[in-house]
């Protein structure tokens, strides 16, 4: 009979078994994997052990993860889902973006992002014809720390529609509806049109809908605009801008709302304003983005 003589390698009690897995995982050569495994390791098992999980529990929590997985497609993707209304999504953001260079604030990508969105002259329209909504006109400006613009960015748009729905969800709208791509100026500037965003209940149809309804929490979203922002030599900043009198600002599901990040959705009368000839109501959304020097990275679409 083979003796195990490695110390350390032999379980003795529940208070031994996190040394025995992080030496058992020492051997790892890339030291930031093994800095986030330790402490996920290490988290992990002090969690474990301050609510004393039992068998049950947590054969349900595992199947509540495979229920997360399963509940992916090529149209939704619930561990993103997941990650946000537990706050995770938001604190990354926040630890990613907070410093006191006066950039813009991140905000959580979302589950709906996709790539491939098509590419629009500055002051065109991301509404197919025949999208319901009042009218809404986003007039940006991209500046550096400094105040200066930044000419040649890359500006990824997409927002829900006024039912609260992003196309891939909504039968109803073309492919890509509600999304587009933009290219600032010598100015900075870019500007676009669209229609007024609602807000919107994060879908609920799987384990994370049923996660809220155990916490008796609604899964309401304020309205808003994505916006992911891409230019040489600065960080990307992913971002959302909050209208400021939608429901919600204050109980977002997804804790995405920061302060900086709700702009003013001014309300005009058909034929007032800067856009006079409109026949309808309509709304104008002026914004300033600041960009921090850094490294530009590309976020991976959640979806296809």
């Amino acid at each position: 009979m083979k003796r195990l003589d490695r110390p350390g390698s032999v379980i003795n009690d529940a208070a031994s078994v996190t040394a025995v897995v992080k030496a058992a995982m020492a051997g790892t050569q890339d030291s930031r994997l093994k800095e986030i495994v330790d402490a996920l390791v290490e988290h992990g098992h002090a969690f474990l052990q301050q609510v004393r999980l039992t068998d049950e529990e947590f054969e349900q929590g595992l199947a509540f993860l495979r229920a997360v997985g399963q509940a992916c497609d090529a149209r939704h993707n619930e561990v993103v889902l997941l990650a946000d209304v537990l706050g995770f999504s938001t604190l990354v953001s926040l630890l990613n973006n907070a410093d006191t260079s006066g950039r813009t604030p991140g905000a959580l990508l979302g589950p709906f992002y996709r790539g491939g969105s098509p590419e629009y002259e500055s002051g065109q329209c991301i509404a197919c014809e025949g999208s319901p909504g009042a009218p809404l006109f986003v007039h940006a400006r991209v500046l550096d720390t400094a105040g200066k613009p930044v000419q040649g960015a890359t500006i990824d748009v997409w927002q829900a529609s006024p039912v609260g729905l992003y196309e891939n969800q909504d039968e109803s709208q073309p492919d890509r509806n509600l999304r587009g791509r933009f290219r600032t100026g010598a100015t900075g500037q870019f500007s676009f049109r669209s229609v007024r965003p609602s807000g919107y209940p994060v879908p609920t149809h799987g384990p994370v809908g049923a996660l809220l309804a155990a916490q008796q929490r609604h899964p309401y979203r304020p309205a808003h605009l994505h916006f992911a922002i891409f230019a040489e030599g600065y960080a990307t900043l992913v971002s959302q801008v909050f209208a400021d009198d939608s429901e919600h600002l204050d109980t977002d599901v997804v804790f995405g709302v920061n302060r900086r990040l709700i702009g003013t959705f001014e309300h005009h009368a058909a034929g007032t304003g800067p856009h006079d000839d409109q026949r309808d109501a309509y709304y104008t959304l002026d914004f300033d983005f600041i960009l921090a020097e850094g490294t530009t990275t590309y976020p991976t679409p959640p979806i296809q």
